[in-house]
């Protein structure tokens, strides 16, 4: 019980790292080529918008089946915690970038123009203008989207990714043993309290309106 609930940690934290990471970095582009934005770009747009769309409304479990083969020639095997991570970085990146764009557009669109005034490069505006005045936001959102992890890496431990999971399906379901996915559950709930409350922590903390 002890080593899948690491596994589930493990799994969890590399994929919230990466997500946050990816889905930044995806929602400042969908943001930045959108219009009248600095880099307005309606056909880069219309292409990242469209991957998005896709990958973040793809069943979870279907991604992980779809991705099998590249997961194969990534990681070598398609069994373990390592296996379970291109499909959870690639299924929630994009809905985290949504996130991210969402969270960005909120921003007071005079506090961005005062800062072209002022002759602030791209980069100056990027990290010291929309990353810091959506951070609140962006904060909440992987908190979310982390908890979302936590249930996919469940999923994911069905089909032999370890885990909390893969122990509550192997050792609890198919043996009949109740007690092995109530322990689970339980322990999963835990991991998704103790997220919330770090997040909603950090969030209160770096929120100053």
């Amino acid at each position: 019980m002890i080593g899948a609930a690491r596994e589930t940690l493990y799994m969890t934290g590399v994929s919230a790292v990466a997500t946050f990471v990816l889905g930044l970095l995806l929602g400042l582009l969908l943001f930045m080529t959108s219009k009248d934005n600095l880099w307005e770009n309606k056909v880069v747009n219309t292409i990242i918008g469209a991957f998005v769309n896709i990958f973040r409304s793809i069943p979870f479990i279907i991604l992980i089946i779809l991705l099998l083969p590249f997961t194969l020639w990534l990681m070598g095997s398609m069994f373990g915690s390592n296996a379970a991570l291109p499909a959870l970085i690639i299924g929630t990146a994009p809905f985290y970038g949504r996130m991210v764009e969402i969270a960005l557009r909120e921003i007071d669109k005079g506090v961005i123009e005062a800062s072209r005034a002022m002759g602030a490069s791209t980069a100056t505006i990027i990290f010291k203008v929309l990353i810091p005045e959506s951070l609140p936001a962006l904060i909440s959102g992987i908190t979310v989207t982390t908890i979302s992890l936590v249930g996919s890496t469940a999923m994911a431990g069905v089909i032999g990714a370890g885990g909390l999971g893969n122990l509550a399906f192997l050792e609890g379901f198919q043996r009949s043993n109740n007690d092995v996915t109530f322990v689970a559950t339980i322990l999963v709930l835990v991991i998704v309290f103790v997220l919330q409350f770090i997040g909603d922590r950090i969030t209160a903390l770096i929120d100053k309106r």
